[in-house]
């Protein structure tokens, strides 16, 4: 069979494509095993006091081409996810795994096919949407002053922005087990993630033992699609601000994505005022 040089081994078929896969999860495993690092895993019902981080968003997106189905097979994968989580502690050194934490999804375990990313492209796959749950998790962190070890990005124009643009909203991705979500405690006290449903809505906060001197703000400059070939795609550039909260001065602004993703939906529903 031949095939285009540039092609990828795991773009060859389906069958290439499952086998590059778990090349790569036994790659992890190995990684996880013999990588030295301690990863969180205690859990408690009993609340940090300080909330360092809040966030909630709506669990079902509708719309034209949005299959209804996926969504409510989403919320459940998200459900099932966030009692895995919920109630994390992370102890000084400590680094948290979205997947060490989750698991492997499987049918057994409850989960359904949802949206995923393949190829640049959106198709039904098992356990699709907990990359809502891990962007949700990353605006929490990237509102805090906890380091990110690892990070992955999809488009962050899967779905037209619901009211408000929200920097971060979307463009998290997650895989088993191999493209993680990972943060580190660098500070000297415990921290604790929460993360739960509540009709249709996903609701996030992080939390610690006493208040932090800095707040963290996400600023998003330069916002607008761009049409690129037969393509569109969303442009902008964010930042992380941390204010001092005792004066209210910036005291440092960091770039932490220089955005240009791939419209995911119906180009018809681009606001017009916004392409350049």
């Amino acid at each position: 069979m031949l095939w285009k040089k540039d092609k990828l081994f795991c773009e060859i078929n389906p069958v290439c494509y499952a086998i590059s896969e778990q090349k790569e999860i036994c790659k992890r495993n190995l990684k996880n095993t013999f990588g030295n690092i301690r990863f969180a895993k205690t859990v408690k019902e009993e609340r940090l006091p300080n909330v360092v981080s809040a966030y909630h968003s709506g669990l079902i997106k509708k719309g034209k081409g949005i299959d209804p189905t996926l969504q409510q097979n989403k919320a459940v994968n998200i459900a099932l996810a966030c009692n895995k989580i919920n109630g994390i502690i992370i102890h000084p050194g400590e680094v948290f795994s979205f997947w060490k934490t989750v698991g492997k999804v499987t049918r057994r375990k409850g989960y359904k096919d949802g949206r995923v990313i393949i190829f640049d492209k959106l198709k039904p796959g098992l356990g699709g949407g907990l990359c809502n749950l891990g962007n949700t998790i990353h605006w929490l962190i990237l509102h805090s002053p906890l380091e990110i070890t690892e990070f992955h990005s999809h488009s962050d124009a899967l779905a037209p922005d619901e009211g408000k643009r929200v920097p971060f909203r979307a463009g998290t991705s997650v895989c088993y087990n191999y493209i993680d979500y990972r943060f580190k405690n660098n500070t000297d006290q415990d921290i604790q993630l929460l993360v739960w449903c509540d009709e249709e809505k996903l609701y996030g906060e992080l939390r610690s033992e006493s208040a932090f001197p800095y707040r963290f703000e996400l600023v998003e400059e330069d916002h607008h699609f761009h049409k690129e070939g037969d393509k569109y795609y969303r442009i902008s550039k964010i930042y992380k601000n941390t204010i001092e909260k005792s004066t209210g001065k910036i005291v440092d602004r960091q770039l932490v994505l220089d955005n240009h993703s791939e419209v995911m939906y119906d180009y018809t529903l681009i606001p017009e005022e916004l392409i350049r």
